[in-house]
Formats: C-alpha cells, structure tokens, sequence
C-alpha cells in the first residue's frame, strides 16, 4: 500500500530508537508497550486513585485501576469483534489486540487524585500557565515523565501515542475564557462548574505532538486538529485516530455499565429510578437485542443474587460490543484517521441512558460531591504551599526538575506534574503533613520521591 498504510515504518517508529536488542526478545512493538505501561509507577498509583466512589470508603467498588483493567478487558472483545466482521479491512489496519489493550490500562495514568475534584482545582491553579487536563497529562507521562528513559517516558512507538490522543489541540487554543468564573476570591469559594478545563494538550508539549503527526499530510494534520466552536462552552476537537475510537467505547462501556454495578451494590441508586430513567426510555428508543430485553435485565441487575447481577452486566457489555460497526470518513487520506469505530445510533444513545444514569444518581450525589470538594480543597492547598516556596517545599528530584523548568518559565507545570501524581491518600497525607499540627512530622516511608 501507500504511505497510508498503518502498519509500515513511521507508525512503529520511537522517539528515541532502540540500541540494545535483547537476545531471544521476540516480542512486536505493541506488546513491548503493554508491558512498558503494565510495569510502569503510574499506572500502579491508579490502585489509589478515585474512579466514581473515594479510594477506601469500602473494598469492593472500582478505582481507576480497575476499570482500566475491565476497559482493556472490554477493548480486546471490540476487537475480536471487529476482525470478526472485518477481516479484510481490519487487517489492512493492522488492528491489535495488545495495542488496544495497551491504549485501555493507560488512558487514565494521567488523571491527578479525587477525579474530576483534583482535576478542577489543578487546572484553576494553572490557568494562567498552561493549564490542567487529565489526557493532556497522559501525554505528557508516557511521552516525558516516566522513568523509563531519561528524557522520552515510556518512548511508546508512535501508533500507541497517537491511539492515546482523544483531544488532538492545545489547551490555550480551545480555552473560551467566558465560560469561567471569577478569579478574585478565596480559593474556598471555587465553583467546580466555573472551572472544568478544555480537553487537550499543553502547548509546552508541542514539540513532542509535532514529532507524532510528522507523517502526516498537512490536510491530514490540519483536518485531525479541527474544532467545534461552541458560544456557552469550551471548544471540542472532533476527530480521533481509528485506535482511539476503539479504547473510547471501551472506556465508555465499562464506565457506563461496570460502575453502574458499583452503584447498585452501595445501595446508590435503586430500582424504580432505573425503571423511569433507563429502561422507560430504551424501550422507546427500539434497539435490537435491548430494549425488549433490557426489563429481564433490570429485575436481575436488582437482584438479591450476585450472580444474577453478574449475568445482566454481562449481557449488557455484550450487546454494546456485538453492535460497534466500522465507518468510513471523508476527511482523511491516512486510513487510521478514516476508519472509526462507532456504535449505531441507537445504541449510542442507549449507552448514553446508562452514563447519565450514573453520572446522576452516584457522581451527582452530595456525599460524592463532598469528597470531590475536599479533593479539590487538599489539591489546591498543596499547589498553593509548593507555589510560595518550591526550593524549600518539592522534594529534591522534583525541585531540580523544577529548577530547569524555571528558566523557560514553566515551573508551575512541574508542580502541577508533582501532585497530580499523587494518590488520594499521599496527597491527603502530605496536606495533614503540612496543615494539620497534630499529624506530626514525616515517617521514612512517607519521603518516598513521587
């Protein structure tokens, strides 16, 4: 093919190329990345990070750790799926199912502590340097920060970044400054709604984002970049690589289906809302293999037996993943960006019934909002201290880091890196640390460098 096709020089290559091969290493590309995420820190910090519910309120419900297992679980059966039903055009592609597996575990490592909490109150403190958004930072771990070489982080082959892009623009060019709210006042009396960031990229990464898209046409690259300009909101890029559409229905269906389970289980949410919210609505919108199931599926989702609830879950994820299709665009010449993987209509909007379901009753509920508040409070008070004296508060790694990036006057996203790769409990330890008088001084193991 020609230099369209996916699977030939540019798309496998890295930053920094490989220099010493390993006798018997018989591994491709993409299970190389898998297992540069797998073992990487921060992927592990998302055992202590929070998914929908705070890390420790219970030992059952997800963290993020485990919903981007069940999301790479879930991406490899779309995959199957689509080689199923597209062999030809699925081999053309060179769909994989270690990249998509690999594009799932990591598509979270980039979200700071207290979720979306967290996210709002780093990017309110860098609104003014760049700001703060949890895939940007995901670009920014696997590309610079971890330490799996010295300058290039994971140095992941250039499909896996690229299948991690879901914003493919810089923040400060989607940023629509109306939408925020004022900036004058205590730090306390931030309003979440008033500070949601824009869902891109840091410009300090541009250089890095240059190199990714170098093989593509400058149609291509331009189209790819393309934004939605909305009057009352951020603006929104509106396109994805092929890869990328596969990991965001997997992404979606794990949390609009698996955290449902989470929900029902914690007593959030109960029948009768779900009966009037989701199963009322699905009925109407007539999609094949749910809507006249999607009754059965309730009564056993409610059950007093787990296994029942396991069943319907199952079935569920099922039917979303058997009904994804592969659609063309007209708007690109490189195949990655022409092929997407979407759901039918109809589906989608069923799938859409089960993430405002949750987002509604579980994420809307006071007790989750008063931890997201107490999130956003430790991370924004941190941010504050390390800001007033960073060569006497970062830890030494991070100071130094921050010494260089001072030059260029770019400290401030150096502190931003640092808590934002904190879990829930360091970050609430280390603000009793500093805050809390009664809390004492550090233990050894409390010093560990993040």
């Amino acid at each position: 093919m020609s230099q369209t096709t996916p699977s030939n020089f540019p798309w496998e290559q890295r930053r920094l190329p490989r220099t010493v091969p390993r006798d018997g290493d018989h591994r491709d590309s993409f299970q190389r990345d898998k297992a540069r995420v797998l073992h990487s820190a921060a992927f592990r910090r998302l055992q202590a990070k929070t998914q929908v519910l705070g890390v420790g309120l219970s030992d059952f419900y997800r963290t993020r750790l485990t919903h981007s297992l069940e999301a790479a679980q879930i991406g490899s059966g779309i995959t199957a799926q689509l080689q199923s039903k597209y062999p030809e055009l699925t081999a053309a592609l060179n769909l994989d199912p270690n990249l998509i597996e690999t594009l799932c575990l990591a598509h979270d490592i980039g979200h700071p502590p207290f979720g979306h909490g967290g996210e709002v109150a780093l990017h309110y403190m860098m609104h003014n340097d760049g700001g703060y958004e949890g895939n940007g930072q995901t670009f920014r771990i696997v590309t610079q920060l971890e330490p799996y070489t010295a300058h290039h982080g994971m140095n992941l082959c250039r499909r896996s970044i690229l299948g991690l892009i879901k914003y493919p623009n810089f923040i400060d060019t989607l940023t629509n400054p109306a939408v925020y709210g004022p900036t004058d006042g205590a730090l306390r009396g931030i309003k979440a709604s008033q500070w949601h960031p824009p869902k891109g990229l840091f410009r300090c990464d541009a250089e890095m984002f240059d190199w990714l898209l170098e093989p593509l046409t400058h149609s291509d690259r331009d189209a790819f970049m393309q934004f939605a300009n909305p009057a009352q909101a951020h603006r929104r890029t509106r396109f994805k690589s092929f890869d990328c559409t596969i990991m965001e229905l997997a992404d979606d269906i794990a949390y609009g289906i698996h955290d449902l389970e989470d929900a029902i289980v914690m007593d959030m949410v109960n029948k009768d809302r779900f009966m009037a919210q989701v199963v009322k609505p699905l009925g109407e919108l007539e999609v094949p293999g749910l809507s006249e199931n999607i009754a059965t599926l309730a009564a056993k989702l409610f059950s007093e037996h787990q296994y029942e609830r396991k069943n319907a879950i199952g079935a569920l994820v099922n039917v979303f993943i058997t009904a994804i299709r592969i659609d063309e665009t007209e708007y690109f010449e490189l195949e990655l960006l022409r092929y997407q993987a979407r759901l039918p209509r109809s589906f989608e909007l069923a799938l859409g019934l089960f993430k405002q379901f949750v987002y509604q009753q579980v994420i809307c509920q006071s007790q989750v909002q008063v931890l997201e508040y107490r999130g956003q409070q430790i991370i924004m008070a941190l941010f504050e201290a390390y800001s007033s004296d960073p060569q006497r508060l970062l830890p030494e790694n991070t100071r130094k880091r921050w010494q260089q990036a001072e030059q260029q006057n770019n400290g401030q996203r150096i502190i931003a890196d640092y808590i934002s790769g904190m879990t829930d409990e360091f970050a609430s330890r280390h603000y009793s640390t500093l805050f809390v008088p009664k809390h004492g001084g550090y233990k050894r193991d409390q010093m560990k460098v993040v």
